[in-house]
Protein backbone atom coordinates (compact mmCIF):
# COMPACT_ATOMS: atom_id res chain seq x y z
CA UNK A 1 0.00 0.00 0.00
CA UNK A 2 1.14 3.47 -0.61
CA UNK A 3 2.19 5.53 1.87
CA UNK A 4 0.72 8.92 2.65
CA UNK A 5 2.68 11.65 3.82
CA UNK A 6 1.18 15.03 5.01
CA UNK A 7 2.12 18.53 2.55
CA UNK A 8 1.65 21.57 1.91
CA UNK A 9 0.25 21.98 -0.93
CA UNK A 10 3.20 23.84 -2.67
CA UNK A 11 5.19 21.44 -1.38
CA UNK A 12 3.65 18.49 -2.86
CA UNK A 13 3.77 20.20 -6.59
CA UNK A 14 7.78 20.69 -5.94
CA UNK A 15 7.84 17.07 -5.18
CA UNK A 16 5.63 15.62 -7.85
CA UNK A 17 7.81 17.63 -10.39
CA UNK A 18 11.14 15.77 -8.93
CA UNK A 19 9.66 12.72 -9.08
CA UNK A 20 8.20 13.57 -13.03
CA UNK A 21 11.60 14.10 -13.83
CA UNK A 22 11.84 18.01 -13.39
CA UNK A 23 15.77 18.70 -12.99
CA UNK A 24 15.54 22.69 -13.66
CA UNK A 25 13.47 25.23 -11.33
CA UNK A 26 14.11 28.68 -11.90
CA UNK A 27 11.96 30.97 -9.69
CA UNK A 28 12.17 34.11 -7.28
CA UNK A 29 10.53 34.57 -3.99
CA UNK A 30 6.45 35.90 -4.21
CA UNK A 31 4.07 34.84 -1.30
CA UNK A 32 2.12 32.79 -0.80
CA UNK A 33 4.20 30.00 -3.48
CA UNK A 34 7.70 30.82 -1.54
CA UNK A 35 7.73 27.51 -0.10
CA UNK A 36 7.43 25.73 -3.61
CA UNK A 37 10.99 27.69 -4.43
CA UNK A 38 12.24 27.01 -0.48
CA UNK A 39 11.53 23.23 -1.57
CA UNK A 40 12.76 22.78 -4.74
CA UNK A 41 15.96 24.88 -3.12
CA UNK A 42 16.91 21.79 -0.82
CA UNK A 43 15.82 19.07 -2.51
CA UNK A 44 16.99 19.44 -6.17
CA UNK A 45 20.38 19.54 -5.49
CA UNK A 46 20.42 15.69 -4.18
CA UNK A 47 18.75 14.61 -7.21
CA UNK A 48 21.28 16.35 -9.62
CA UNK A 49 19.19 18.81 -10.61
CA UNK A 50 19.51 22.48 -10.89
CA UNK A 51 18.15 24.95 -8.57
CA UNK A 52 18.38 28.49 -9.57
CA UNK A 53 16.77 31.60 -8.01
CA UNK A 54 17.07 34.54 -10.99
CA UNK A 55 17.24 38.62 -10.58
CA UNK A 56 13.99 38.26 -11.55
CA UNK A 57 10.56 36.42 -13.09
CA UNK A 58 11.59 37.80 -16.43
CA UNK A 59 15.06 36.03 -16.00
CA UNK A 60 13.83 33.04 -15.12
CA UNK A 61 11.14 32.47 -17.65
CA UNK A 62 13.75 33.11 -19.49
CA UNK A 63 15.96 30.80 -17.84
CA UNK A 64 12.90 28.23 -18.96
CA UNK A 65 12.84 28.66 -22.30
CA UNK A 66 16.47 27.98 -22.62
CA UNK A 67 16.56 24.72 -20.40
CA UNK A 68 13.37 23.35 -22.19
CA UNK A 69 14.80 24.14 -25.73
CA UNK A 70 17.92 22.12 -24.51
CA UNK A 71 15.82 18.69 -23.75
CA UNK A 72 15.10 19.03 -20.22
CA UNK A 73 12.29 19.32 -18.14
CA UNK A 74 12.03 22.31 -16.56
CA UNK A 75 9.34 24.53 -14.05
CA UNK A 76 8.72 28.04 -12.59
CA UNK A 77 6.33 28.95 -9.83
CA UNK A 78 5.04 32.89 -8.80
CA UNK A 79 1.85 34.20 -7.85
CA UNK A 80 -0.32 36.69 -9.66
CA UNK A 81 1.73 39.87 -10.47
CA UNK A 82 4.92 37.38 -10.73
CA UNK A 83 3.67 35.28 -13.64
CA UNK A 84 2.42 38.86 -15.13
CA UNK A 85 6.08 39.70 -15.95
CA UNK A 86 6.74 35.92 -17.03
CA UNK A 87 4.26 36.67 -19.93
CA UNK A 88 6.36 37.26 -22.70
CA UNK A 89 8.50 34.64 -22.11
CA UNK A 90 5.72 32.20 -22.04
CA UNK A 91 4.37 33.51 -25.47
CA UNK A 92 7.96 33.13 -26.42
CA UNK A 93 7.94 29.56 -25.24
CA UNK A 94 4.54 28.87 -26.96
CA UNK A 95 6.35 30.36 -30.41
CA UNK A 96 9.41 28.00 -29.83
CA UNK A 97 6.97 25.15 -29.48
CA UNK A 98 8.72 24.77 -25.93
CA UNK A 99 7.58 22.42 -23.19
CA UNK A 100 7.43 23.91 -19.88
CA UNK A 101 5.39 23.98 -16.55
CA UNK A 102 4.17 27.12 -14.91
CA UNK A 103 3.16 27.35 -11.99
CA UNK A 104 0.62 30.57 -10.43
CA UNK A 105 -0.60 29.81 -6.73
CA UNK A 106 -2.65 33.07 -6.97
CA UNK A 107 -3.37 36.49 -4.89
CA UNK A 108 -5.43 38.82 -4.73
CA UNK A 109 -5.62 41.36 -7.67
CA UNK A 110 -5.13 43.42 -9.49
CA UNK A 111 -1.79 45.13 -8.91
CA UNK A 112 -0.12 44.09 -5.94
CA UNK A 113 -3.08 43.38 -4.52
CA UNK A 114 -2.82 41.40 -1.55
CA UNK A 115 -1.35 38.07 -0.41
CA UNK A 116 -4.92 36.45 0.27
CA UNK A 117 -6.43 33.60 -1.71
CA UNK A 118 -8.04 34.75 -5.52
CA UNK A 119 -8.81 32.91 -8.40
CA UNK A 120 -8.84 36.13 -10.48
CA UNK A 121 -6.49 35.38 -12.91
CA UNK A 122 -8.44 32.88 -14.36
CA UNK A 123 -8.88 35.49 -17.78
CA UNK A 124 -4.68 35.42 -18.21
CA UNK A 125 -4.40 31.98 -17.74
CA UNK A 126 -7.20 30.68 -20.70
CA UNK A 127 -7.47 33.96 -22.47
CA UNK A 128 -4.18 35.75 -22.37
CA UNK A 129 -0.88 34.18 -21.17
CA UNK A 130 0.83 36.43 -23.26
CA UNK A 131 1.05 38.22 -26.39
CA UNK A 132 -0.35 36.47 -29.63
CA UNK A 133 -2.27 33.35 -30.83
CA UNK A 134 -2.11 30.45 -28.83
CA UNK A 135 -3.25 28.60 -25.70
CA UNK A 136 -1.39 27.17 -22.87
CA UNK A 137 -2.86 23.97 -21.02
CA UNK A 138 -4.08 24.96 -17.76
CA UNK A 139 -5.31 22.80 -14.82
CA UNK A 140 -7.13 23.60 -12.00
CA UNK A 141 -6.71 21.21 -8.92
CA UNK A 142 -8.90 21.12 -5.70
CA UNK A 143 -6.90 19.06 -3.18
CA UNK A 144 -3.05 19.03 -2.43
CA UNK A 145 -3.52 15.44 -3.40
CA UNK A 146 -4.95 16.64 -7.09
CA UNK A 147 -2.04 19.05 -7.24
CA UNK A 148 0.71 16.00 -6.81
CA UNK A 149 -1.41 14.25 -9.42
CA UNK A 150 -1.28 16.77 -11.83
CA UNK A 151 2.16 18.28 -11.55
CA UNK A 152 3.29 14.56 -12.40
CA UNK A 153 1.07 14.58 -15.62
CA UNK A 154 1.76 18.29 -16.89
CA UNK A 155 5.41 17.31 -18.01
CA UNK A 156 3.70 14.40 -19.71
CA UNK A 157 1.35 16.51 -21.74
CA UNK A 158 3.91 19.53 -21.81
CA UNK A 159 6.15 17.07 -23.67
CA UNK A 160 3.57 15.37 -25.72
CA UNK A 161 1.82 18.55 -27.38
CA UNK A 162 5.88 20.72 -27.04
CA UNK A 163 3.38 23.27 -25.13
CA UNK A 164 3.67 25.20 -21.56
CA UNK A 165 1.19 23.87 -19.13
CA UNK A 166 0.11 26.26 -16.27
CA UNK A 167 -1.20 24.83 -12.76
CA UNK A 168 -3.51 27.64 -11.50
CA UNK A 169 -3.67 27.05 -7.76
CA UNK A 170 -4.47 29.59 -4.96
CA UNK A 171 -2.93 30.92 -1.53
CA UNK A 172 -5.18 28.59 0.10
CA UNK A 173 -4.45 25.35 -2.05
CA UNK A 174 -0.66 26.07 -1.54
CA UNK A 175 -0.75 26.63 2.19
CA UNK A 176 -3.00 23.87 3.43
CA UNK A 177 -1.84 20.44 4.46
CA UNK A 178 -3.33 16.90 3.56
CA UNK A 179 -2.12 13.69 3.19
CA UNK A 180 -0.61 13.32 -0.10
CA UNK A 181 0.05 9.70 -2.05
CA UNK A 182 2.92 10.68 -3.90
CA UNK A 183 3.62 9.16 -7.26
CA UNK A 184 6.55 7.02 -8.32
CA UNK A 185 9.37 8.40 -9.50
CA UNK A 186 10.68 8.32 -12.77
CA UNK A 187 14.35 8.35 -14.23
CA UNK A 188 14.66 11.46 -16.80
CA UNK A 189 17.21 8.92 -18.36
CA UNK A 190 14.11 6.88 -19.03
CA UNK A 191 11.99 9.52 -20.39
CA UNK A 192 11.12 9.44 -24.73
CA UNK A 193 13.86 11.34 -26.80
CA UNK A 194 13.26 14.92 -28.05
CA UNK A 195 14.74 14.99 -31.65
CA UNK A 196 13.60 18.88 -31.66
CA UNK A 197 16.02 19.59 -28.90
CA UNK A 198 19.02 21.68 -29.25
CA UNK A 199 21.43 19.31 -27.95
CA UNK A 200 24.47 19.44 -30.24
CA UNK A 201 23.44 17.89 -34.16
CA UNK A 202 27.32 16.25 -33.78
CA UNK A 203 27.16 15.55 -37.09
CA UNK A 204 24.04 13.50 -37.56
CA UNK A 205 21.27 15.70 -37.90
CA UNK A 206 20.77 19.10 -39.40
CA UNK A 207 20.87 22.17 -36.73
CA UNK A 208 17.81 22.42 -34.86
CA UNK A 209 16.60 25.76 -33.71
CA UNK A 210 14.43 27.45 -30.43
CA UNK A 211 13.28 30.22 -32.41
CA UNK A 212 9.80 32.09 -32.33
CA UNK A 213 10.99 34.87 -34.84
CA UNK A 214 9.88 34.94 -38.27
CA UNK A 215 10.05 37.38 -40.45
CA UNK A 216 8.20 36.00 -43.58
CA UNK A 217 4.44 36.50 -42.79
CA UNK A 218 3.83 33.30 -45.29
CA UNK A 219 6.15 30.92 -42.65
CA UNK A 220 4.42 32.45 -39.26
CA UNK A 221 0.76 31.98 -40.57
CA UNK A 222 2.21 28.81 -41.63
CA UNK A 223 3.20 27.19 -38.41
CA UNK A 224 0.27 29.29 -36.35
CA UNK A 225 -2.31 26.76 -38.67
CA UNK A 226 -0.03 23.95 -37.48
CA UNK A 227 0.32 25.02 -33.91
CA UNK A 228 -3.98 25.40 -33.92
CA UNK A 229 -3.98 21.76 -34.96
CA UNK A 230 -2.27 20.71 -32.25
CA UNK A 231 -4.56 22.49 -30.21
CA UNK A 232 -7.86 20.59 -32.05
CA UNK A 233 -6.24 17.45 -30.65
CA UNK A 234 -5.60 19.09 -27.05
CA UNK A 235 -9.27 19.82 -26.82
CA UNK A 236 -10.10 16.50 -27.78
CA UNK A 237 -8.26 14.27 -25.71
CA UNK A 238 -7.21 16.38 -23.06
CA UNK A 239 -10.42 17.61 -20.87
CA UNK A 240 -10.82 16.73 -17.86
CA UNK A 241 -13.65 17.32 -14.76
CA UNK A 242 -15.37 16.07 -11.92
CA UNK A 243 -19.05 15.59 -11.45
CA UNK A 244 -21.02 15.18 -7.97
CA UNK A 245 -24.63 14.34 -7.93
CA UNK A 246 -25.06 15.60 -11.47
CA UNK A 247 -27.30 13.25 -12.66
CA UNK A 248 -30.87 14.30 -11.35
CA UNK A 249 -29.98 17.92 -10.22
CA UNK A 250 -31.97 20.67 -10.84
CA UNK A 251 -29.37 23.51 -9.97
CA UNK A 252 -25.87 22.62 -11.47
CA UNK A 253 -23.08 24.83 -9.14
CA UNK A 254 -19.91 25.09 -11.33
CA UNK A 255 -16.69 25.85 -9.68
CA UNK A 256 -13.07 25.35 -9.40
CA UNK A 257 -10.01 24.68 -7.11
CA UNK A 258 -10.73 26.07 -3.69
CA UNK A 259 -14.34 27.43 -4.13
CA UNK A 260 -15.02 23.50 -5.55
CA UNK A 261 -14.70 22.54 -1.99
CA UNK A 262 -16.66 25.35 -0.25
CA UNK A 263 -19.34 24.24 -3.09
CA UNK A 264 -19.28 20.88 -2.55
CA UNK A 265 -20.21 21.53 0.72
CA UNK A 266 -22.72 23.75 -0.18
CA UNK A 267 -24.12 21.05 -2.24
CA UNK A 268 -24.39 18.26 0.52
CA UNK A 269 -26.44 20.87 2.75
CA UNK A 270 -28.59 21.00 -0.37
CA UNK A 271 -29.67 18.05 -0.65
CA UNK A 272 -29.68 17.43 3.21
CA UNK A 273 -33.00 19.79 2.63
CA UNK A 274 -34.35 18.00 -0.15
CA UNK A 275 -32.94 20.43 -3.15
CA UNK A 276 -31.52 18.20 -5.84
CA UNK A 277 -28.03 20.50 -6.47
CA UNK A 278 -24.97 19.02 -8.19
CA UNK A 279 -21.27 20.30 -8.82
CA UNK A 280 -19.54 20.36 -11.87
CA UNK A 281 -15.67 21.29 -11.65
CA UNK A 282 -13.75 21.76 -14.41
CA UNK A 283 -9.91 20.17 -13.99
CA UNK A 284 -9.04 21.92 -17.08
CA UNK A 285 -10.01 25.43 -17.68
CA UNK A 286 -8.17 25.32 -21.16
CA UNK A 287 -9.33 23.14 -22.67
CA UNK A 288 -12.61 23.85 -20.96
CA UNK A 289 -14.50 21.07 -20.36
CA UNK A 290 -17.11 21.83 -23.24
CA UNK A 291 -18.89 18.48 -23.81
CA UNK A 292 -19.28 17.53 -20.11
CA UNK A 293 -20.90 20.49 -18.67
CA UNK A 294 -23.43 20.88 -21.75
CA UNK A 295 -24.42 17.09 -21.03
CA UNK A 296 -25.70 18.74 -18.01
CA UNK A 297 -28.25 20.32 -19.82
CA UNK A 298 -30.40 17.11 -19.92
CA UNK A 299 -31.68 17.86 -16.44
CA UNK A 300 -30.13 21.63 -15.49
CA UNK A 301 -32.86 23.91 -14.82
CA UNK A 302 -30.38 26.62 -13.29
CA UNK A 303 -26.54 27.36 -12.94
CA UNK A 304 -24.89 28.91 -10.02
CA UNK A 305 -21.23 29.65 -11.08
CA UNK A 306 -19.38 30.32 -7.87
CA UNK A 307 -15.28 31.91 -7.96
CA UNK A 308 -13.06 33.98 -6.03
CA UNK A 309 -12.96 37.12 -8.33
CA UNK A 310 -15.47 39.32 -10.22
CA UNK A 311 -16.74 36.95 -12.61
CA UNK A 312 -14.49 35.24 -15.68
CA UNK A 313 -15.07 31.74 -15.45
CA UNK A 314 -19.14 32.22 -15.63
CA UNK A 315 -18.53 33.50 -18.96
CA UNK A 316 -17.16 30.01 -20.35
CA UNK A 317 -20.00 28.58 -18.29
CA UNK A 318 -22.51 31.06 -20.29
CA UNK A 319 -20.98 30.06 -23.57
CA UNK A 320 -21.64 26.45 -23.15
CA UNK A 321 -25.62 27.02 -21.60
CA UNK A 322 -26.16 29.05 -25.01
CA UNK A 323 -29.32 31.22 -22.73
CA UNK A 324 -30.48 27.53 -22.38
CA UNK A 325 -31.01 27.72 -18.62
CA UNK A 326 -29.82 30.56 -16.62
CA UNK A 327 -26.84 31.17 -15.27
CA UNK A 328 -25.94 32.65 -11.85
CA UNK A 329 -23.23 34.03 -10.76
CA UNK A 330 -21.74 34.40 -6.97
CA UNK A 331 -18.27 35.74 -6.47
CA UNK A 332 -16.27 36.74 -3.84
CA UNK A 333 -12.99 39.19 -4.56
CA UNK A 334 -9.86 40.85 -3.24
CA UNK A 335 -8.83 37.99 -0.89
CA UNK A 336 -12.16 36.43 0.38
CA UNK A 337 -13.36 33.53 0.27
CA UNK A 338 -17.28 32.58 -0.26
CA UNK A 339 -18.96 29.89 2.55
CA UNK A 340 -20.28 27.49 2.56
CA UNK A 341 -23.44 29.17 3.89
CA UNK A 342 -23.46 32.15 0.93
CA UNK A 343 -23.49 29.48 -1.46
CA UNK A 344 -25.96 27.15 0.13
CA UNK A 345 -27.87 30.52 0.32
CA UNK A 346 -28.02 31.25 -3.14
CA UNK A 347 -29.02 27.98 -4.34
CA UNK A 348 -31.78 28.18 -2.37
CA UNK A 349 -33.04 31.08 -3.78
CA UNK A 350 -32.67 29.78 -7.10
CA UNK A 351 -34.53 26.60 -6.10
CA UNK A 352 -37.48 28.93 -4.95
CA UNK A 353 -37.37 30.52 -8.03
CA UNK A 354 -37.35 27.86 -10.37
CA UNK A 355 -39.88 25.92 -8.67
CA UNK A 356 -42.43 28.85 -9.07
Amino acid sequence: MAEKVLMKGNEALAESALRAGCRFFFGYPITPQTELAAYMSKQMPKVGGTYLQAESEVAAINMVYGASAAGARVMTSSSSPGVSLKGEGISYMAGADLPGVIINIQRGGPGLGSIQPSQSDYWQATRATGHGDFHVVVYAPSTVQEMADVAFDAFDVADRYRTPVMILGDGLLGQMMEPVVLPDPVDPADLPAKPWATTGHKHQRPHNVANSLYLTAEDLERLNFERYERYEQIKAAEQRFETYQCDDADIVVVAFGASARVARSAVNAAREQGVKAGLFRPVTLWPFPVDALAATLGTARAYLDVEMNMGQMVEDVRLVVEGRAPVEFLGRAGGMVPTPEEVLARILEINERIGE
